[in-house]
This record gives structure tokens, C-alpha cells and sequence, in this order.
């Protein structure tokens, strides 16, 4: 699918008749954001995020440099790239038969050393992507 023009598409069914998506957001922006995102959900989202962010800042239209600061924020986090290959805190609990709040504990860093790397070694043990690879 080509992202660019859903989100083009996204954007002319959410603005008002006097706008247009370049009174909003830069080519350059969508671009930025079409080339980085992998789902409309995501797309939908960090889009709504930009355009608070905009909103905040008094700034208008959406740039590239702010669509850049807004996903990097978070994106590439432990817990949403595992949430993006399916695995939540429910289901990492499961497969590593301990409590969902050890899970989020871990996703959180908020165990001890010791703990973090047994855990780190079970997923890894099981194929559960853990780090960010080219392109994620």
C-alpha cells in the first residue's frame, strides 16, 4: 500500500472543506511518516501526536523535524516493538509462566540486574525480538 496517499486520503476526510492537508502538515512530513510507519493504526496515531504537538507549540503545518521528534518517542521501545510482534505483558507472562507484573516490571527495567538477564535470556532462548533490527 502506498502510505503517502493514505494519508493524504486520512487527511482530506478529517480536515474541513477550507483546508488543505498542505495547510496542515508538509510533504515532506508525510513522507517522513509514511516511510517510517507500517500500519494505519500507527499512522493514525503519530499523526494525532504530531498534530497535538503542532497544537502545543503554536506551530503550523506539521514539519518534518516535528513528525521526527514525535516518533522518537517511544517507537522503537522495548514494549512496543513487542506489542508490534504480538507479544504483551499477558502473553510474555504466559510464555514465561511468572506474573503479568513481573512482565511490566521488566519492561519497565525495574528489576533486579540478576532477574532482567534471566528473563532477557528466556525470551531470547524463545525468539521473542528483543532488540531493534534494521528497518524496525
Amino acid at each position: 500500500m502506498n502510505w503517502v496517499e493514505y494519508i493524504k486520503w486520512l487527511l482530506s476526510e478529517c480536515i474541513y472543506d477550507n483546508y488543505l492537508p498542505e495547510d496542515l502538515i508538509t510533504d515532506e512530513a508525510i513522507a517522513f511518516l509514511a516511510e517510517r510507519l507500517t500500519t494505519p493504526l500507527q499512522i493514525e496515531h503519530y499523526l494525532q501526536r504530531a498534530f497535538e504537538d503542532a497544537y502545543q507549540a503554536a506551530t503550523k503545518p506539521v514539519t518534518r523535524d516535528l513528525a521526527e521528534a514525535v516518533l522518537n518517542v517511544g517507537l522503537n521501545d522495548l514494549e512496543p516493538r513487542l506489542i508490534r510482534h504480538g507479544y504483551n505483558a499477558k502473553v510474555l507472562a504466559e510464555l514465561l509462566n511468572i506474573r503479568v507484573s513481573e512482565v511490566n516490571s521488566f519492561i519497565h527495567a525495574q528489576l533486579p540486574p540478576g532477574r532482567t538477564q534471566d528473563l532477557r535470556d528466556q525470551m531470547l532462548n524463545m525468539g521473542i525480538p528483543l532488540y531493534a533490527s534494521e528497518g524496525s
